[in-house]
């Protein structure tokens, strides 16, 4: 008698986010196509909107971001976790992460300049960071805007690795788009210079908005090891921007015994308290 059959359910398949939903985008510049993933709470908005996090590389860590804000929003007077929106933009891959994320997420830098890679192969098409910004302040969040109440004093924009380099570009070109910024384990190696070079211009950007800024760079203590220097140039970056005098929270945090992909939990946890606990009643 064969007695390895197992039994199924009527009804049963794929398990599903409660709550989500997925679509896809086009950019109206550089003919771009997004997969957007968006999970709204089940509460109903506060007076002042839901605060919306913006999450890239949406095909590796949107479902951890999800359950995470689920959870842990269900007290927010103890976990510092308030019911948020959360987009994230990924692409049409079964897998973890696309390709595509080199053009998306990098600025444009000359061949002879760019860090060798580990197989020594070529690099993908790298250097479009400008026409991404341009899809999400242009295209993506006019879109969310219309579609939720959210409030727009609380946006956060999150990223690792290369989305962390993106993140950090951000900052320093448009640094009022969001209010945090979470920069995870940060490729400041593809485009160290630049930030160097932009530092000026980024001060006076600055000094023309007006309100506070949050900034948290985060990363794995085994990753201290990398040849990249990470963790020393996301630590040296921190303490640049903490001595400017312009009202910016800065925190730098490194997560013991945790690599460069261990570490996107841990770092989750920390960037949804340092994102929304200010929406909490009586946070600050």
């Amino acid at each position: 008698m064969d007695t390895s059959a197992t039994s199924t359910t009527a009804g049963s398949g794929e398990v599903t986010i409660k709550g989500t939903e997925r679509s896809i985008m086009h950019s109206s510049t550089g003919n771009r196509e997004f997969n957007i993933f968006v999970s709204k709470p089940q509460e109903e908005p506060p007076p002042s909107g839901y605060p919306v996090i913006y999450l890239l590389d949406a095909n590796s860590v949107f479902g951890t971001m999800v359950e995470a804000v689920r959870l842990q929003s269900r007290r927010p007077e103890k976990s510092g976790v308030v019911p948020a929106i959360i987009v994230g933009i990924g692409y049409r891959t079964n897998g973890p992460f696309s390709s595509e994320r080199y053009y998306d997420f990098t600025l444009p830098v000359a061949a002879t300049e760019l860090p060798e890679r580990p197989d020594g192969s070529p690099w993908p098409a790298h250097g479009g960071a400008e026409n991404f910004l341009k899809f999400i302040e242009e295209d993506l969040k006019p879109e969310i805007g219309n579609r939720y109440k959210i409030d727009h004093d609380s946006q956060t924009l999150f990223g690792h690795s290369l989305g962390g380099l993106f993140a950090l570009y951000v900052l320093y070109t448009n640094p009022y788009a969001f209010k945090n910024y979470i920069a995870g384990s940060p490729s400041l190696h593809w485009n160290k210079n630049w930030f160097h070079e932009e530092e000026g211009t980024f001060l006076s950007r600055l000094k023309q908005g007006d309100g506070d800024i949050s900034i948290m760079l985060g990363v794995g203590e085994q990753e201290g090891t990398h040849k990249s220097g990470m963790n020393e140039n996301a630590r040296e970056l921190a303490t640049r921007l903490s001595i400017i005098e312009s009202g910016m929270n800065v925190q730098f945090k490194e997560f013991e015994e945790e690599g460069h992909l261990s570490v996107l939990p841990p770092l989750i946890n920390r960037a949804l308290r340092f994102a929304l606990h200010r929406n909490v009643p009586g946070g600050e």
